[in-house]
């Protein structure tokens, strides 16, 4: 399923000739750029107000950040299931359960 949507994204991105900006630089600052559009949707607010208020909104940022990620993830070639999972068991190391 990951790699379909990888495809997914590749394709929209090649149909509008957009893959000789997407360097892994210009990734990892997008990706930057749409977090903080992410978080101007809790400024000043308590978290679920801004939940309820910008759901819609959050749901865009949020899916533009994990699109730009995943772009990044084809751009360095990493299998996007086995960093997580890495990550993962190297934060279960970092932090035992109790």
């Amino acid at each position: 399923m990951m790699q379909h949507l990888i495809d997914e994204i590749r394709k929209f991105r090649d149909e509008r000739n957009w893959g000789p900006h997407h360097n892994p630089k210009d990734l990892a600052l997008s990706i930057t750029l749409e977090a903080a559009e992410l978080l101007e949707n809790f400024q000043w607010k308590e978290s679920q107000e801004a939940v309820d208020g910008n759901l819609e909104d959050i749901k865009d940022e949020l899916a533009d950040v994990i699109i730009y990620s995943l772009q990044l993830a084809d751009r360095l070639d990493v299998d996007v299931n086995e960093i997580v999972r890495n990550k993962m068991e190297k934060n279960a190391v970092k932090y035992p359960v109790k």
